[in-house]
């Protein structure tokens, strides 16, 4: 390795290390101030990501966050980095890392060809767990009814899906799952009404 390419890999290694050393404290103010960084400097997006992918508690999580923010101001950031993100959902156990991942696919585009159907199978399976947290249920309505707008066949599943879990849920769920069912349920009568 000549000079060059080892200073140039340890600068590599310093922003991810210096980005890492940021992340270790939890608090607005300083996921707002690691978003700021990034915002002036985009490249170091990837490095943030990069951490964020690598499911390692708990910097993955505080970088989930980041990233979650950072994409909301900036979508054009993660945009490249969507297919890995559903790829890496089965992954992630960690509630904090799947509600991020989740908020930021339910305001993203959505894969019309090969992440697809993964998508549909993770968030029809975390919706109806018991075991996942509430915000997780609420981004997988949000994105599930997104994707029955483009494939309505899964209309009258998500319907379904949403009906059987409401008894079950607390408050939020509820609420957010009887807004989606009456959007659903109005779209379902329009194509069963004859016409």
């Amino acid at each position: 390795m000549t000079n060059g390419n080892r200073s140039q890999n340890n600068g590599f290694m310093s922003n991810h290390a210096a980005l890492e050393e940021l992340l270790l404290e939890t608090s607005r103010r300083n996921t707002d101030f690691v978003a700021d960084l990034i915002y002036k400097r985009p490249e170091l997006f990837e490095d943030l990501f990069g951490i964020f992918a690598g499911n390692v508690e708990p910097v993955s999580r505080r970088a989930a966050w980041v990233v979650d923010t950072v994409s909301e101001k900036s979508p054009g950031l993660i945009e490249s980095h969507l297919g890995e993100l559903i790829g890496l959902l089965s992954k992630f156990g960690h509630g904090a890392l799947k509600r991020h991942s989740l908020r930021i696919l339910a305001r993203s585009p959505l894969p019309m060809e090969t992440n697809l159907g993964e998508l549909i199978r993770i968030c029809f399976e975390w919706l109806l767990s018991p075991k996942e947290a509430i915000s997780v249920k609420v981004h997988c309505m949000e994105i599930l009814y997104r994707v029955s707008q483009k494939e309505p066949d899964l209309k009258n599943e998500l319907a379904d899906s949403i009906e059987w879990r409401m008894n079950e849920e607390n408050p939020g769920f509820r609420s957010r799952g009887q807004k989606i069912l009456k959007k659903l349920n109005s779209e379902i009568n329009k194509v069963t009404k004859p016409g």
